[in-house]
Formats: C-alpha cells, structure tokens, sequence
C-alpha cells in the first residue's frame, strides 16, 4: 500500500515539473512516506528525522516532510518533537502533497527575504510556514463525506508511462479499514473502509496494460471486502465517487441488487482487460471469504492461484483478544475450502506472538496452526504497542521481550522447515516466472560457470534474474536483464526454505 502511494505522489510530482534525484543530499525536497504498522519502522524515521536536522542546519531551504501513518499518528507533536519539519501529510490527503510544497517553498522564500531586510542581509531563517494535514481520515466516515472524496484523484491521476513500470503495477480497489483489531493503528490513520467505482479501476487496468504492465496486484487492507452498490453511487463533477460501506458476501451481479463484490470484480478484470496476463490481489481477511471468490479464481486461468491471509494468532483466545472476528476452527475452513477450490494453492500468512497474556499453550495452539496451515511462507512478528491502538490501553504488555524472540524464533524454525517442503515439491517441474529484477540477494550457482560470463545458446550475456511463479514463490535463474518485465518458463533444478534455482527454457518468453 505504501509502495503505490509512493507511486501516486511520485507521478503527480513528476507531471508538473519536479525531477527526481538519486541522492538526497542533491534534493531541494525530501519527503519520507512512513508506515506506523511496526516500532521499527517508526524508529528508522525518527532517525532519518535526526539525519535531516543536521544536514538542514547548512542547507535551510531544502524542504523536508513527512507523509503517510506517522504524519496521521503523531501530527503536530510530530512538528513540535522535530522543528526540521516543514509538511505532515496524513495518508487521506496525498493529493494535496504538490499545493503544501508549494506553500512551504514560497513560505520559505518570504522569510528569508524579510530576514534580509530587518538584518541588512544577514539573519536566518524563521520557523514559520509549517503545515500539517491530518485528522481529514473521518471526513470520508459517512456517505456524504465520501461523495467529497478528493484523494480518489489521485488515483485517476497516476502516470502510465512505460518508464514508470518494469511491467508490474499495483491498483487500489479499497483505502482504509473497519476491522478495528486491538492491536492495529491502520483503521486510526487510514480511515473507514472506502471502495472504489468499478469502472474507474477497469479504466486504470486497461490503461496500465496499454502502458506494457503485464501483471496488476489488486490492494486493499482487506481485499476481498471490496464491494459497490451501483444503485448508491453518486458522481461529482463527472467523477463517481467512492463508497463507505460494510463487508457483503455472496454473488451480486445479475442478482437484481446492482452490486459489485471482489468475485465479480476479478471476473470483469479477467475478461475486459483481455491484454493482462497476470492477476493477483493482497491482503485476504479471514472473514466473510466466499467460495463466489475461489470460484471466479478457479473459473479464469490468468488469476494467480495465490492467497495471502493473515492468521495472526492460532488460539481462540487470542483471537477474541485480537478482536479479529473468527474462530480457528473457522479459519483452517478457509484453507480447506481454497486447496478443494483451487488445487496447487499456495497460501501465505501472518502471525503475532507474544500478544498480551499469550500462554506457552496458546504459543503451542499457533505451532500447530502453522503446521496445519501449511504455508509456502509466513511473516512472523513480535507484538509490539502502538499508540493509537486499543491494545495499549486495554492489555498490559506482559510477555517478556525474551519470551518474545523466544517464541519468534520457533515459529520461524517450524516455518523454514514447511517451506522447503513446499519448494521441493518444484524440483523437476517447469512453472511461469514473471522475470521482477536483477537477484541481488540470492546467491549464484557454484559450478563451474559460477564468476564467469554465461551465455544461453543464443551467445548474449547473461545475469542471475529473480521472478515470481503464479503461486508467489520466488525464482531466481540466469537471463538477459531485457526479460525484465515479461514472463517466461524455467525449469527448477534445486530448492531452499525461502526460493527456488532453475534453468531458463530457452526462448520461452510468455509475454
């Protein structure tokens, strides 16, 4: 999510003027986009902050802020706590970034110009202009607000430029969250639960392909809740709004009720955006997952046959506590229904441990879980409070951070060893990669090519080149840099816990 808003506001900076350094230290603006999901990533931020300050000292016309959760979170305490700060912008006012930019620049000019004048050139800089843009999540809590939606502009707005994407793009189909568990701060800065018009995410499907992406990532905190209720829309302006509104499960089109559900939307993507070859979403909610979803993922070959579902706890207990809203038992039943549905699968999940008053026997109810799960991965967290949340005020943090790594690690152990069962099942068999990047983190083949130039038959050099299979596992092998951004098959030679080895199919360019 953060990743496409990083996107959004790039393009639209980019499209009226602003060019884009590789060092920052060459930037007039810097900006951080920030999550507040996890401690660490807001100490990274924190330090970056400390980082900037200095710099700023030398260099007081270079504007710095602070987009996304933190700046939502933490808003103008976030200012008086950093001084550096000129722009906070919450993740509900992204497209008014360009406008607050503006303002600090000129802001900052007309300081330094009555600077001059009331210390016959000398003096610095003052400390005015400072802008922050938060709290505006809740405008878009009701239907009216919603119909004021200004953000879904940005959207609209985006860049389709071939030089913008290696091929891969990501299209939001909800913002926000109503979930509310105990320990999550999205629904406090990204707000209510917001779907967009079918039509516009059609539009921008269809526009992304005509710009050579060849595979689109669905995004939403809860994806598989998206709805729209045609019979309530309203346009502004020749924009139909989004829409406030709670989870509905079940067929909706050609039901008399004029509404779009995530099944019939993935059936319309698949269809009327014939160019696309590849289709995945993220992030599935356990509850309320129909089999109208499996079924329109197992009806259409171009849907990736890939889920990502957070668990997060595999005790009811914990569960109840985390307030998410099912059972265990409940969740195990999605799995079964998805591999009966969709056979070959390969899930993915999430999992807190350490969570205010977790036993050893509801860490022991997760293992288990795990190991019943059998995912091709699971990213493994250590709870930690966050303000903002129920949790901190409810729970006291009662698990040892000791206990905590503890326990993290042996989720991660039981893991590693699921995985690599699940990779070696690939060994021998020939699967679609789509090429991402050059591998920088896989380490080469040691045979007897290994730190020598390579060549395919065709006598073009080669590099080792990671990619993804429809089922999300990843891939690395040898190839041209030019296979970027297309898909072709590899045979797999070796696996590990975490990716798989193999060989190119030579010419087997897919797309």
């Amino acid at each position: 999510m953060n990743v496409l808003d990083s996107q959004l506001v790039t393009g639209q900076l980019r499209a009226m003027g602003y060019r884009f350094v590789d060092d920052w230290r060459g930037a007039s603006v810097v900006l951080y986009n920030t999550c507040s999901v996890r401690e660490q990533a807001e100490n990274k931020v924190y330090s970056r902050l400390g980082e900037l300050g200095i710099y700023k000292r030398d260099h007081q016309d270079v504007v710095l802020g602070v987009l996304g959760c933190m700046a939502e979170r933490d808003g103008v305490d976030m200012l008086r706590r950093f001084p550096q700060l000129d722009i906070l912008c919450g993740p509900g006012e992204l497209d008014k970034v360009p406008l607050l930019i503006d303002n600090a620049v000129k802001t900052k000019l007309g300081a330094r110009m009555d600077a001059a004048e009331s210390a016959g050139g000398g003096g610095g800089l003052t400390a005015g202009g400072r802008a922050a843009l938060q709290g505006n999540k809740h405008r878009r809590s009701s239907t009216l607000a919603a119909a004021e939606d200004q953000l879904e502009l940005l959207d609209l707005s985006r860049s389709f430029s071939p030089d913008d994407y290696s091929g891969s793009a990501y299209v939001r189909i909800t913002r926000g969250c109503n979930k509310f568990c105990t320990y999550c701060v999205v629904p406090n800065t990204r707000g209510a639960e917001v779907h967009r018009a079918p039509d516009h995410i059609i539009d921008e499907c269809k526009r992304l392909v005509d710009a050579g992406v060849v595979e689109i990532t669905l995004l939403g905190q809860t994806v598989n809740h998206y709805h729209y209720d045609h019979g309530a829309s309203v346009t502004i302006a020749g924009v139909q709004q989004p829409q406030v509104g709670q989870a509905v499960s079940g067929p909706g089109r050609g039901a008399g009720t004029r509404l779009t559900t995530f099944a019939d939307l993935l059936d319309r993507i698949h269809d009327e955006v014939s160019g696309l070859s590849r289709l995945r979403f993220v992030t599935s909610f356990p509850r309320d997952f129909g089999d109208d979803i499996l079924q329109v993922m197992a009806d259409h070959p171009r849907i990736c046959r890939y889920l990502h579902v957070p668990a997060q706890s595999g005790s009811n207990r914990m569960l109840e506590l985390m307030n998410r809203g099912y059972t265990v038992e409940q969740y195990i039943d999605l799995l079964d229904r998805a591999r009966a549905y969709l056979p070959g699968v390969e899930i993915a999940g999430d999992l807190i441990c350490g969570f205010p008053t977790e036993t050893h026997e509801d860490h022991q109810a997760t293992c288990d879980l795990l190991r019943r799960a059998q995912y091709k991965n699971c990213f493994v967290f250590k709870y930690s409070p966050r303000p903002g949340t129920a949790a901190i005020t409810r729970f006291q943090d009662d698990v040892p951070d000791v206990e905590k790594k503890r326990r993290n690690n042996e989720l991660l152990a039981i893991q590693s060893g699921i995985s690599e069962q699940v990779h070696s099942r690939y060994v021998g068999r020939t699967v679609r990669v789509f090429v991402e990047s050059v591998s920088h983190k896989a380490a080469k083949e040691a045979d007897a090519s290994s730190g020598a130039t390579v060549t395919l038959g065709w006598e073009k050099p080669v590099t080792q080149l990671s990619g993804r299979t429809d089922g999300d596992l990843i891939v690395v092998f040898d190839g041209e840099p030019s296979l970027i951004g297309s898909i072709v098959q590899v045979r797999v030679e070796r696996s590990a816990p975490l990716t798989l080895f193999g060989r190119l199919v030579e010419q087997a360019v897919i797309a």
